[in-house]
Order: structure tokens, then sequence, then C-alpha cells
């Protein structure tokens, strides 16, 4: 009689201890999840300041505090600029103070249409600084001389460059690394082999570490350069859209109206462990007025 007694108790007992452990592994597991709450990345191609938009009503004294606006809407973890003037930056700097913004830095000298020269426009990487820790960072140039600052190749109609950093979350622990382009708008051949510049590069670090590439690639998902990049970077919006085509980002200031074949050309990207868990095309707007004339994106990826 007491065996079927002892057996009962012995039943009883494990159920607890079972549901104990499955508790505890569940809690640990999400923990990790809420240690990391995730990277908010916005890229933004916000047009240099010209004096030809200026004419137009468009200058960037009259565009920045909408393109700061739209930005902060987004609550950003990261920046990734396209087309930023020194003026730019600085503003930029002053108005995001928690961020620090890299690459910015060199003399280089690019003419504009306007017929002055201004520094080169550059694609800057800011990043909160209460969130991360700033481990390294560089820049290379999309030509046949990548560490020769300005350089050209390729029939490019500008000198064109990666801005890279690389990040240590403070929270986590985990590090990771940006990269941030704008491809050439005349040439091909130039976005082809920057393309391939890219991969190859990004190819250098092991598969197992966690890369992000944004920028204005100039090129959407039907070219090769783009083909080039997803045989080894994934696309946020494609591959959380199930391929779906968003249409333009590049709308010369007239927004969802606009007449354009170009597909979209902004992309956020990444590769190795990542998960992207968002993807926007951001088409804000303050009464039919935008801040440039790209749509800005976005993405929310966590480290896995």
């Amino acid at each position: 009689m007491k065996t079927p007694h002892i057996n009962n108790i012995y039943q009883f007992n494990r159920i607890p201890l079972f549901l104990f452990l499955f508790l505890c592994l569940s809690s640990l597991a999400q923990t990790s999840e809420e240690e990391f709450e995730g990277i908010k990345v916005v890229s933004a191609n916000i047009r240099v300041a010209l004096n030809a938009d200026v004419k137009k009503g468009r200058g960037w004294d009259v565009r920045k505090e909408l393109v700061f606006d739209v930005i902060k809407d987004q609550d950003p973890d990261i920046i990734c600029l396209q087309e930023v003037m020194e003026v730019q930056n600085e503003n930029f700097k002053k108005m995001f103070s928690k961020f620090f913004s890299f690459g910015f830095e060199g003399p280089e000298m690019d003419a504009f249409t306007d017929g002055r020269y201004h520094l080169i426009a550059k694609n800057p990487i800011l990043f909160n600084t209460q969130k991360f820790d700033f481990i390294s960072g560089g820049t290379y140039w999309l030509s046949e001389t990548p560490h020769l600052g300005g350089s050209m190749s390729w029939e490019t109609a500008r000198a064109r460059h990666v801005n890279w950093v690389r990040l240590k979350d403070k929270n986590s622990g985990k590090i990771f690394r940006v990269l941030n382009t704008h491809f050439d708008h005349v040439s091909e051949l130039a976005k082809q082999k920057a393309a391939e510049m890219i991969v190859e590069e990004s190819n250098l670090y092991p598969e197992n570490f966690p890369q992000i590439l944004a920028g204005d690639f100039n090129s959407d998902v039907t070219s090769s350069p783009i083909k080039t990049l997803i045989t080894r970077w994934v696309d946020t919006y494609s591959v959380l859209n199930n391929n779906l085509d968003p249409g333009f980002t590049t709308h010369g200031f007239i927004g969802p109206l606009a007449k354009t074949k170009k597909g979209k050309v902004d992309f956020i990207l990444y590769r190795g462990p990542i998960k992207a868990t968002d993807a926007t095309v951001i088409k804000d707007n303050k009464e039919g007025v935008y801040p440039s004339d790209h749509f800005f994106v976005s993405a929310e990826l966590q480290l896995q």
C-alpha cells in the first residue's frame, strides 16, 4: 500500500519542479531580450544646402526645422545622413546634442552646380553617446585608390566614400559596425564597382560580426548594384514586407504625386546575427511641405 503512495508523491513533486525550471528559463530568455531593446536607425538624404534651392523657397534655413522634427519623431539611436554640408552638420550637432557626428573631417573640396566650392558633401554617422561607446571608425573612398581622400574612378561624377564606425552597446556589451554611403548619381559603372567594394570590404569581418549598412544608393532593387549587395547583405524593408515594392523614395519635394521611374533608392541593410523587427519609408510632411527631395527610411534592428 505504501508504494503507490510514494509514487504519487514522486509524480506530484516532478511537475512543480518541471514548471519551475520552465518558468526560470522563460524568464531568463525574456530578460535577455529586454536587456537589448533594439537599435533604431534612420537614413536620411537631407539635400545639400544650395543657393538654387533658396531661390525656390526650399533653402536649408527654411527646411531644417522640419528635417529635425521628422527625424526626432522616429526617436532614433543612430542617424545616417547623406548630402551634408558643413553648416548642416553643425546644425545637427546642436540639435542632437546627445549624439556624436562622425565622418565630417578632411579638407577635400568639391564643386557644386551653383559654381561655389564647399567642403565636400559627406555622409556623417550620428550615434547616441548615452547608449553607445565609440570603439573605432574610418573612411574609405569608392575608387581604385580607397585611401586617397577625394579620389575618383570609373567615370564617377563626384568623389564618393563610405564612413564607418564600430560601436559598443552600453547596456548589453554587444559590439557592431555601421556603414553609411552615397553612390554616384551618373555613372552606372561607378555604382556597380562601389557595391562590389562594399561587399569585398565587409567580407573581411567574420560572418558572425553584426554590420549595418545605410545610404542613398541611387539604385533600386532591380539594379545590378543592389543585386550585388544583397548577395551578402539583407534589405530590412524587403525581408519584412515579402519583397513588396514600396515605390520611389526620391520625389523632388513633391511627395507621392511625383512622376519618376526610380524606385526605392534609400536602404538600410544588415549582415551577421541581426534581426530586423521594423522597416518604414517615412513620408512625413507639414501641410504638403516635405523636408527633403527624398523620403527618409528607418529600421529597427536587434542583435542576436
